[in-house]
């Protein structure tokens, strides 16, 4: 088995509002950045996954993502990175 740094990248639905988001922009907006229209917050989430292959760590990262990090009420996740970084155990 190798050792993959899997990425999942989490952000709010289109449809749900982000206060925080907004509070971002606003700010941005006031220090000069009146080229960025649109600010919206998420979170990144680094996994460790000992899997066989590149497709076996990104769906190990894909499951804890749908049954535990992200919210499906309100959040959408995408695998965005999985890269080997140890050998074999």
């Amino acid at each position: 088995m190798s050792r993959w740094q899997v990425v999942v990248a989490i952000r709010l639905k289109a449809e749900i509002l982000d206060p925080a988001g907004q509070a971002v922009g606003h700010v941005l907006q006031q220090m000069g950045f009146d080229t960025i229209a649109q600010v919206r917050l998420g979170r990144l989430v680094d996994l460790e996954v000992e899997a066989e292959d590149r497709e076996q760590a990104v769906a190990v990262a894909a499951e804890a993502a749908r049954r535990l990090l992200a919210n499906p009420v309100l959040e959408v996740f995408a695998v965005t990175e999985a890269r080997e970084v140890g050998g074999h155990r």
